[in-house]
């Protein structure tokens, strides 16, 4: 069955509504443009995200149902906690960027690797402006976890994690969402469900109530310093492990 889906001009950031993206593929909305970073930001302004494989064009997505975390519910597993207790990772914000963007994209074998360099590179820029942010988990002086994505006011667009060490990207969201909660942060998209997700504790919203979410969301501002390079947890300073 054919597949009629809006091009893209390279020379206008403008999206077609999420609401006239496909069925099925699920969420699938427009193809072409480019990665640029202001057309990645107005694609998120709008709930949009781009997603494609090695030899596919840019597509950009916006599925129905949609992943989220509340991050001031978010509750860790008891096994998570304990192990945290007992190894004590360090866990940073925006301290590593560029290697947690890299990681993220390595740690998949090479068919599976949507995070090209092009992508790679707009994100690096969009972290250089303050709108790309990311979480980091050590073990000793060695990066072993983290996540990334794009802040949008109350809202973060979650991108991708990556784990080298047991439990270290569930430990990286655990902080997050503690940290991003006490900021006055509401909602994490997660973009579509899967088993891990679920596992952790994701829940999911219709598209109307996603769109309705990020707009209330995105022109309110999360608290000063929210987003500064800082340490969320040390092995003096444990943090989230105090609640």
């Amino acid at each position: 069955m054919a597949i009629y889906l809006t091009e893209l001009a390279l020379e206008d950031l403008a999206f077609p509504s999420p609401f006239t993206a496909l069925e099925e593929p699920n969420g699938l909305l427009a193809f072409g443009g480019d990665l640029s970073p202001a057309r990645i930001w107005a694609a998120y302004q709008q709930g949009i995200f781009p997603w494609y494989g090695p030899n596919d064009p840019i597509l950009w997505w916006s599925p129905s149902p949609r992943a989220v975390f509340e991050p001031a519910r978010f509750q860790p597993s008891k096994s998570v906690k304990k192990f945290q207790r007992k190894h004590q990772y360090r866990i940073s914000l925006n301290q590593a960027t560029s290697q947690v963007i890299e990681q993220c994209a390595l740690t998949r074998p090479a068919d599976q690797r949507w995070l090209n360099t092009q992508m790679r590179h707009a994100y690096g820029e969009l972290a250089k402006q303050g709108r790309c942010h990311s979480v980091e988990v050590w073990q000793g002086k060695q990066l072993v976890g983290g996540l990334y994505g794009i802040s949008v006011g109350q809202l973060f667009c979650g991108e991708s994690m990556f784990s080298l060490a047991t439990n270290a990207s569930k430990i990286a969201l655990w902080y997050f969402c503690d940290h991003f909660a006490r900021h006055k942060g509401q909602l994490i998209d997660c973009q579509v469900m899967n088993p891990h997700l679920e596992s952790l504790g994701a829940t999911t919203l219709s598209r109307e109530q996603f769109i309705q979410s990020l707009l209330s969301f995105k022109e309110k501002q999360v608290l000063r310093g929210c987003f500064e390079p800082q340490w969320l947890a040390t092995p003096t300073s444990p943090c989230a492990l105090e609640d």
